[in-house]
């Protein structure tokens, strides 16, 4: 069986006490079928940093971007463009809007989605994309910037099936974490048995966000099987059929050919 986190942050997680380094951390997760993961950056420096850290690995893609809660300073797009550009690099993002935490760089938070999806309609290469308590400028600007030339995921998917329906109907894909696990998400797990298995992904958003039975602790890529198991009850399939169609999914948007995964030896 073959599963694939669709989006950690493997900079982030404590290397000084729960793992070795990058390849314990990689050994933890495809002991339990996790096998290919994609790394995703929320600064630019951040970036730069993170690729260091896990160097070139074939089990590994990257993610570059800058994160709505990182908009207090600007930055430069240019240099999202050319960093973007590196054919390590799948996806623009994480990007979106978070009005929950930060509602005075709004407009800074806007600009700089736009820009993300330019930029990915340019290089081909969706948009990961995070959103909270801005659902309906989220949805504005995906429509305005065309995104469907690009395409894209939202991530750690926490909105309603109205939504989530708004978001098929663009091309877009959803991706599922361990909130899904959590007790008083029964309207998210309603999205989820609405969302098709064709367009669903799974994910940690390690470090954050531990799935039951693991909650309190810090997240890791090897907890992406908990939430696939979960899933997989609430679709009604079995945990093969799952990782076979996210896996699939994944290969589709972010375009990683099936045989870079398959081929993956951790």
């Amino acid at each position: 069986m073959f599963l694939v986190d669709s989006h950690c942050h493997l900079d982030g997680l404590d290397y000084e006490t729960l793992h070795k380094d990058v390849d314990d951390v990689l050994a933890k997760a495809a002991a339990r079928d996790v096998k290919f993961m994609l790394a995703v950056a929320t600064t630019l420096p951040g970036f730069r940093a993170m690729t260091q850290l896990l160097g070139d690995r074939p089990n590994i893609a990257w993610s570059c971007g800058v994160h709505p809660l990182n908009q207090e300073e600007e930055w430069d797009f240019a240099e999202l463009r050319q960093l973007a550009a590196d054919p390590r690099v799948v996806a623009m993002g994480e990007t979106g809007l978070d009005y929950y935490y930060q509602q005075e760089t709004m407009a800074r938070q806007q600009a700089s989605f736009c820009e993300h999806i330019r930029i990915g309609r340019e290089l081909n290469k969706p948009v990961i994309v995070h959103t909270r308590d801005a659902r309906e400028d989220t949805l504005a600007i995906l429509r305005e910037e065309k995104v469907e030339e690009c395409g894209g995921v939202l991530h750690c998917f926490t909105e309603d099936r109205e939504t989530a329906g708004k978001l098929l109907d663009m091309g877009f894909y959803i991706s599922f974490s361990g909130i899904v696990t959590f007790r008083n998400a029964e309207a998210l797990r309603e999205a989820a048995r609405y969302v098709p298995l064709d367009r669903m992904l799974v994910e940690t958003d390690s470090p954050y966000l531990a799935p039951v039975p693991h909650r309190g602790k810090e997240n890791q890529p090897a907890w992406t099987r908990d939430v696939a198991d979960y899933m997989a009850v609430l679709k009604g399939v079995d945990i093969e059929t799952l990782a076979q169609a996210t896996t699939q999914n994944f290969s589709d948007l972010f375009h990683v050919p099936m045989s870079r995964l398959t081929d993956t030896h951790i």
